[in-house]
């Protein structure tokens, strides 16, 4: 395959967008105008022309009210290095054990006023539908969508749900690591118990679809994902996968990670159904080979049915005093079969690492976040996979359907018409 090679001079490309006006002038752009002189500029005006998003990225948060809203952190300066528009910002509530009732609710409320701290010391706002999308990439400024990773604080209340949409939420991955106390469904990493989506999972799906949030199938059982998508009325997304066909070459890191791939005839079902599916970026050694992940998926569903979802850290990890799992910022990550965490006996054999981390040789830094996914990184996450993926053969517009097009088109379709 021919590699990309630029064709523009840094002067020629900087005299062309100067001509061409505020519509596509890089120099105008706040997101991209460092990388002038890091990246190659046909790789700039893809950025900056595109809406680029990462579908599933960690934001650590505190999630005890004694500890709201924890550490500064610089999220709207690491999202202008990465080159990324939006991130689905995300956080989970089952990482320690949830020992009482209300504990799940407690979390989720507190991981949602951290968040509101958090984004008011950075500039930012949540993007509720497309229209604050669009606006905000309009106005260059970096934007989150709100994400939870697990319905663990419905408790069994569907009613909680509209209350976590007035305050933000418009994207749901409807299972984490453990079961909630009223189940949702199968995880597919523990063993099945509910015959796939339980009544109450059918019933928050409904819900999501009547007040506009996007559902997320990550984490599910292969038999969840068959029941929901009868029962869902809009397109889903699975935003944290890849194919069980791309292992990767670090052995350990592909027997962790295994359990939580698509199938291609899975992948089909869901693409069939209108859904997305996102690539993270775990298994992959290196941007090129993260972008040949892409194009093996791109491959069975299409390319309006895969999307960017890293299931990284755009900042750094927060560890909760006392918390017994994941390692602090700049240790090792945890061995194959994961750190004690949610579960009284700890992950089962298919967990995966915690915080970020991609695992080792094969996955990239331990230590690093999305801006530094792999050893040989030098530039903003998003800056790194557009120049792989046109060395891998996508055009543009390939890339900025991939790049945050594909979401788009799901994120609307579940919240148009709503608030």
């Amino acid at each position: 395959m021919k590699k990309f090679q630029p064709t523009w001079s840094r002067r020629e490309f900087l005299a062309a967008v100067t001509l061409a006006g505020a519509g596509t002038a890089i120099m105008l752009n706040p997101l991209a105008a460092w990388a002038i002189d890091e990246v190659d500029p046909r790789v700039a005006k893809i950025v900056a022309d595109t809406l680029g998003i990462d579908t599933h990225n960690h934001i650590d948060v505190p999630l005890t009210a004694a500890e709201v809203p924890g550490p500064d952190i610089n999220l709207a300066g690491e999202m202008k290095k990465s080159g990324l528009a939006a991130i689905c910002m995300t956080f989970a509530v089952d990482y320690q054990k949830l020992q009482n009732p209300g504990d799940a609710y407690e979390r989720f409320k507190n991981g949602l006023a951290s968040m509101n701290r958090q984004l008011a010391r950075n500039g930012m706002k949540r993007s509720l539908n497309m229209a604050d999308l669009n606006t905000a990439h309009k106005k260059h400024q970096p934007t989150v969508i709100q994400s939870v990773e697990g319905g663990h604080f419905l408790e069994g209340r569907i009613e909680r749900l509209e209350e976590a949409y007035n305050r933000g939420l418009r994207h749901l991955t409807l299972l984490h690591d453990s079961d909630a106390s009223v189940p949702l469904g199968d995880v597919f990493t523990n063993p099945a118990r509910w015959g796939g989506l339980t009544t109450f999972g059918a019933d928050v799906i409904r819900e999501c679809n009547r007040l506009g949030i996007l559902v997320d199938l990550g984490h599910a059982s292969a038999e969840t994902v068959a029941a929901a998508l009868k029962v869902a009325k809009h397109p889903v997304i699975i935003s944290h996968t890849g194919l069980d066909t791309q292992l990767g070459q670090n052995e350990n890191m592909a027997r962790m990670m295994r359990p939580r791939l698509i199938s291609k005839d899975q992948a089909k079902i869901v693409a069939d159904t209108g859904g997305v599916i996102g690539v993270w970026t775990h298994l992959a050694g290196s941007a090129l080979e993260y972008a040949q992940n892409i194009r093996a998926l791109v491959d069975v569903v299409g390319i309006d049915h895969v999307c960017i979802g890293t299931d990284t850290k755009l900042t750094p990890a927060y560890r909760p005093a006392g918390a017994a799992f994941g390692p602090k910022p700049g240790e090792p990550g945890p061995p194959p079969g994961g750190m004690p965490g949610n579960r009284p006996d700890g992950p089962p054999p298919g967990d995966k690492p915690r915080d970020g981390a991609n695992g080792g040789p094969n996955g990239g830094k331990i230590d690093g976040g999305t801006n530094q996914t792999w050893p040989d990184q030098n530039t903003g996450f998003y800056y790194t996979v557009v120049e792989a993926m046109l060395n891998t053969g996508f055009n543009a517009d390939e890339i900025g359907k991939i790049g945050g097009g594909n979401f788009c088109r799901v994120f609307d379709a579940a919240t148009a018409g709503n608030r």
